[in-house]
């Protein structure tokens, strides 16, 4: 779940993005990288870590240009390693094109193979690449060869490339994952979520539809389709858990949806208790839409160390375990003594909720009753997110009771997926505004390549 952004025309594009891509550091934390083209040549950097341990001032002062694109890395194909860190930049006939990446091509192995057999030779492991080596087979113009690669690739990619004079913003068939366009001065700003277009003072235009490419260059704004477009399949996760609650998403507020999270899954299972807790910090707006509708009152249970990144989406399962004994601490005057309902957004492998309920009975809770606001999880994401193994799921191989007795907890209650769907108010079909649920059935919108 990358984090990417893009900027056309303003002098200050490398500085634009680089607060962009702050505002979207929650989607991705092992590297980060920023492209800028003068009209003539590029200049990149791209760095490990987070944005601020990526760039200092002498990167800055190298980065002159005003078009860019930036990128925020978080690994589901390919090493985590700087190798594969982005944008991606390459030369073909037509001159140099960068690309930046949120998604997961499900076909990419194949496409590789199929390419190499053919002579290209790949210089990272990202199922990214496959696009540029698709787009330099096509040839010039950008525009033409950008149609025909997408023709041949399936999957979930929201994508920004950059020439020395344009720049092009395309969305898969289904859009599983937001983009959207904002107006900036004179110039647009491109990002994976809303709250990027209010850090950098741009004012919200428009979603990048489904199946649509978008060109931006001195005459303007040039929209096409290069295929027909699916049922859109948006990602669950991003209203339950990945995208800022400062976001909108097909002009619902991600904070309000999961305030409807929390109130769905109280009239589900309400439960006598005491004391509301949400875990820091996607589950905090479902606990307090909980609180308000079973009428307990809402504290704050937990705290977060904030120079922790997301356990979640750490690629190392030593590493997550770590990071929960670092990230999360009790307020034990909060919950001492009393009966704590703990509301989260997922329990994907157990060990985080595990360890929650843990450090909340060692601080004095009575009971701990656990909320989980999404359906169990019991199957992997080809998407996006890196639960690449079923057996990595608890969800796969075990009964909620099941869960329940092992994370150590009173009660647990999942979400249904009926009420999760109400939460976010897009089951209206002719809006064209579906959920991919594969994670939760199985049923994946795509061939399952």
């Amino acid at each position: 779940m990358c984090g990417i952004l893009g900027v056309f025309n303003h002098p200050q594009a490398a500085e634009l993005t680089y607060f962009g891509l702050h505002s979207l550091q929650h989607r991705g934390q092992e590297s980060a990288g920023i492209c800028v083209s003068d009209g003539t040549k590029f200049h990149t950097h791209r760095g490990a870590g987070l944005v601020t341990e990526a760039f200092g001032q002498d990167q800055h002062n190298q980065l002159n240009g005003n078009i860019g694109i930036g990128h925020v890395r978080y690994t589901t194909t390919g090493d985590s390693g700087l190798l594969n860190a982005q944008p991606l930049v390459f030369r073909y006939t037509g001159g140099q094109v960068a690309i930046a990446h949120n998604g997961n091509l499900v076909n990419a192995r194949s496409l590789r193979t199929d390419l190499e057999r053919q002579g290209s030779i790949f210089q990272t492991n990202s199922d990214t690449e496959v696009i540029p080596h698709l787009i330099a087979r096509a040839g010039p113009p950008i525009r033409k060869a950008v149609q025909e690669a997408f023709r041949r690739i399936e999957g979930a990619y929201a994508l920004l490339f950059m020439t020395e004079t344009q720049l092009v913003a395309a969305q898969d068939p289904r859009g599983f994952h937001p983009l959207s366009l904002g107006k900036l001065d004179d110039g647009w700003l491109v990002a994976s979520e809303t709250c990027a277009h209010d850090v950098c003072g741009a004012k919200f235009v428009r979603e990048i539809e489904p199946g649509e490419m978008l060109v931006i260059d001195k005459d303007g704004l040039h929209s096409s389709s290069f295929v027909e477009p699916n049922p859109r399949s948006i990602c669950s996760f991003e209203y339950i858990y990945f995208a800022r609650p400062d976001s909108e998403i097909d002009e619902n507020s991600v904070h309000k949806v999961r305030k409807e999270l929390g109130r769905q899954i109280c009239r589900e299972m309400p439960t006598e208790a005491d004391v509301v807790i949400g875990v820091p910090d996607s589950g905090l707006a479902a606990a307090i839409g909980y609180a308000e509708e079973s009428g307990y009152p809402y504290e704050l249970g937990m705290m977060k160390n904030r120079y922790v990144g997301r356990t979640f989406i750490q690629p190392d399962q030593e590493l997550r375990r770590k990071g929960v004994r670092m990230k999360l601490s009790v307020v034990r005057q909060a919950v001492e003594g009393k009966r704590v309902i703990l509301v989260d957004d997922s329990i994907v492998r157990g060990t985080t909720s595990g360890r929650i309920v843990e450090i909340l009975k060692n601080a004095g809770a009575t009971e701990v009753h656990m909320r989980v606001t999404s359906p169990p999880i019991m199957f992997p994401c080809l998407y996006g997110i890196d639960t690449a193994r079923r057996m990595e799921l608890i969800s796969a191989t075990k009964t909620p009771e099941e869960i329940c007795e092992k994370i150590g907890a009173d009660s647990l209650h999942f979400l249904s997926e009926k009420g999760m769907i109400s939460a976010t108010d897009r089951n209206d079909s002719s809006k064209n505004r579906g959920h991919c649920l594969a994670c939760f059935s199985g049923n994946y919108p795509t061939n399952t390549c």
